[in-house]
């Protein structure tokens, strides 16, 4: 939690709370749903919690704008993101129906009530977003080519214009050149010193 303060010190008392509650609702559900590998529950605020707002240092969302969180797995990097923007509308969808459980579990013991949890193909949802979020979960031109009719943006939804958020590490030029849509690179060491950023990345694709 302390590592949350350090970057983000501006949280209001109940920012702070639902961050703080984090910790203890994923262990107790992990032990349940194994939906954090074992050896990063240990380290859920720096691998996971921290590594999610990474998207908030490159994009301010702005109230009423509705962003996607596609293969959220137990919640990130959507979860973290719904506490610090909790004006936001924020779907977070899985294939796997056990995952969203934790998400919607996890969302209400915590009080979070800007997350949607949906289990489907993000193929097959309706509707359309400002913004689509992702961590690692294929490579981007196939990934693209899945949410990119979901986007629909509305001018001033961020401080960003919408568009793909994803996050991912190591040496992306070909897979990103592959994609043959404009992008942008955000180093995320730039804004986070921990060693396990080193590597890591946000690319904003702009719709």
């Amino acid at each position: 939690m302390e590592l949350i303060l350090k970057y983000f010190p501006e949280l209001t008392a109940v920012q702070r709370e639902r961050f703080a509650a984090l910790g203890a609702l994923y262990r107790e559900w992990n032990d349940r749903i194994n939906v954090v590998s074992r050896k990063d529950i240990d380290q859920l605020y720096l691998r996971h919690v921290l590594h999610g707002l990474a998207i908030a240092k490159v994009c301010a969302f702005h109230p009423g704008a509705r962003v996607l969180d596609v293969g959220c797995g137990g919640g990130f990097p959507g979860i973290p993101l719904a506490i610090l923007f909790p004006e936001v509308r924020f779907t977070l969808v899985d294939s796997i129906g056990k995952k969203i459980r934790v998400v919607r579990e996890i969302s209400r013991a915590a009080g979070i009530s800007n997350v949607e949890g949906v289990h489907s193909r993000v193929e097959q949802m309706p509707g359309k977003f400002d913004f689509v979020v992702s961590r690692a979960v294929t490579e981007m031109k196939p990934f693209v080519g899945w949410v990119w009719n979901k986007l629909e943006p509305v001018a001033g939804a961020g401080s960003l214009a919408g568009g793909i958020l994803y996050l991912k590490g190591g040496d992306l030029d070909a897979e990103l050149d592959a994609v043959g849509k404009p992008y942008t690179v955000f180093d995320i060491p730039d804004f986070f010193s921990e060693p396990f950023f080193e590597t890591k990345k946000v690319v904003y694709f702009p719709k």
